[in-house]
């Protein structure tokens, strides 16, 4: 590979449509009366937008090397991650070496501690991180995924998210991961109500399709407990995210009491390995779920990965698209990948990241090969407009 510096880094945003897939039009499933911790709260009940999920929108990150070779990437955390990438980090970017990644990271993640550690910081670490590696493979014309040491095996399998697995499961995903829907503040009835879809739909698909439950932050240990308890009849595989994520106490103590054969995972709102050496050493899950795109990127889930295979914990990527594809292939401790289904009734498959991505890929029967395209293998949409900071 020709040497070559960096010479240009762009941020951008794009409100509605890409990586902040929580952006939807009315009617679609992912805003549908879920519980959230705001559920407490009547007026933000119904749905998550009401209290600003929303909000934030897409984060697109462009880094053009000296030879007019550009790695991009997206994620969440919009204008005010934009700022962050544009005013800060681009100091540790322009006129660096692209191949040394570990380098950049640790010099953003070091600058940024005194506002950073989680949230929307890493937010936009992740994304400078994406875009650094997707550069490499295009530098390099190889697909991420070689770069990282290549696939252990020959292609993805798929569980699906969404609201309904019986047709999740005709469409050859392995399992299908429910929202829950109603939160301690909605008592017995709410819990009744949670029971009764998890028997519809266990009645539906047979004793064999995995079942799962994504609670969203939402529940307090009494009542994740109850719900789990409640849920073994039904062959709930996994409760997951059941309460706040700095509740570390409160995962190692629900771990314990889940029923015999109940899984309990987490991860989806953690970033950096110490955050996530904390649920490991505290035995607070059996399955971890970082965010590529919040976590800190391909670099940080490298290590968050090595540490909980050495826990034997598998490590199963909130759905980010290829983002984590290429990183899912190549690890032992990650033999399935998560499919957000974005179709607003969630009776089809469509693009994750759609309209933003161009080539992304979709699983077929619940599988996928990745393609030897260099970097992520996708490409921006022309026709969708992004926003500067100077527009």
């Amino acid at each position: 590979m020709p040497a070559t510096k960096i010479r240009a880094v762009r941020a951008s945003f794009v409100q509605g449509g890409g990586a902040d897939y929580h952006d939807q039009a009315q009617g679609h499933w992912i805003d549908d009366h879920i519980a959230t911790p705001m559920a407490k709260y009547p007026d933000y009940r119904a749905s998550r937008q009401s209290f600003g999920l929303n909000v934030l929108g897409t984060l697109v990150v462009e880094i053009e090397a000296e030879n007019g070779v550009v790695g991009f990437a997206v994620t969440t955390g919009g204008q005010p991650a934009a700022w962050i990438v544009e005013r800060h980090l681009s100091r540790f970017l322009i006129g660096a070496d692209p191949t040394e990644i570990e380098r950049i990271w640790d010099q953003m993640y070091l600058s940024t501690l005194f506002y950073g550690r989680k949230g929307l910081a890493l937010n936009a670490i992740s994304c400078v991180d994406l875009a650094l590696w997707d550069l490499l493979g295009k530098l390099r014309q190889e697909p991420v995924y070689r770069l990282l040491g290549g696939a252990v095996r020959d292609e993805l399998v798929f569980y699906a998210t969404g609201a309904r697995p019986d047709l999740a499961q005709k469409m050859g995903f392995i399992g299908g991961k429910l929202p829950l829907h109603h939160g301690p503040a909605e008592g017995y009835q709410g819990m009744k109500k949670n029971l009764e879809l998890l028997a519809e739909m266990r009645s539906r698909v047979g004793p064999d399709f995995w079942l799962m439950y994504d609670c969203w932050m939402s529940l307090d240990l009494d009542y994740a407990v109850r719900l789990a308890d409640a849920a073994h009849k039904y062959n709930l595989k996994w409760i997951e995210e059941a309460l706040l994520p700095d509740d570390y106490w409160g995962y190692a103590e629900l771990r314990k009491k889940v029923p015999r054969g109940m899984l309990v995972s987490t991860g989806e709102h953690e970033a950096g390995r110490w955050g996530f050496r904390m649920l490991l050493e505290m035995e607070c899950a059996d399955i971890l779920q970082p965010d590529v795109g919040w976590c800190g990127g391909i670099t940080e889930l490298i290590k968050i990965s090595a540490l909980a295979d050495a826990h034997g914990v598998l490590v199963v990527p909130h759905g980010s698209s290829v983002y984590s594809y290429h990183f899912v292939i190549t690890r032992h401790n990650s033999p399935f990948s998560e499919y957000l289904m974005m179709a607003p009734q969630a009776d089809k498959v469509i693009p994750m990241f759609s309209p933003l991505l161009l080539d992304e890929p979709i699983p077929e029967n619940g599988r996928m090969k990745l393609s030897d395209a260099p970097g992520f293998g996708v490409r921006l949409n022309p026709d969708c407009p992004l926003h500067t900071l100077s527009s």
